[in-house]
């Protein structure tokens, strides 16, 4: 696939055009994601304030005590959003699921450990530690490569 991209200061919108010789999966993909891209802003709660959330920030969302939270440098928030509808928005390639509860960004990962038997321990920036659950085992080692 060849990516071309011109740049016109006098245009005001942005406009994405695909040109191609068949409609193909591929195509239908890249299509699909550009036309429902949203943006990548998360509402966090604490208290009474809204904070708007760059996904950069956030350290891990998980859920607990039937509320979602995501972990920042700057403290936790509440998220009215589910899991799986946190899963779907956010950035693939930053951002995995390690368990039923639990959301990582890998961008704040400091280290796997392997050394438990059929568990793997993520030591997180902020000091914490979290464990993939069997389930997510294999999932994780193939984004990893391993």
């Amino acid at each position: 696939m060849q990516v071309d991209i011109k740049l016109d200061p006098t245009v005001k919108e942005t406009k994405v055009i695909i040109v191609t010789n068949k409609m193909d999966q591929q195509v239908q993909s890249l299509m699909k994601r550009i036309s429902q891209e949203q943006p990548q802003v998360l509402a966090g709660f604490l208290g009474d304030s809204v904070a708007l959330l760059q996904p950069e920030e956030v350290i891990r969302i998980y859920a607990a005590s039937g509320k979602v939270y995501a972990a920042t440098a700057l403290g936790e928030y509440t998220l009215r959003l589910r899991l799986y509808e946190l899963e779907e928005r956010l950035d693939h390639a930053g951002f995995v699921r390690i368990s039923n509860s639990e959301i990582v960004n890998l961008r704040k990962v400091k280290g796997f450990d392997l050394s438990f038997s059929g568990t793997i321990s993520v030591k997180l920036s902020d000091g914490t530690s979290t464990f993939v659950s069997r389930r997510y085992v294999s999932k994780i080692k193939n984004c990893l490569g391993l």
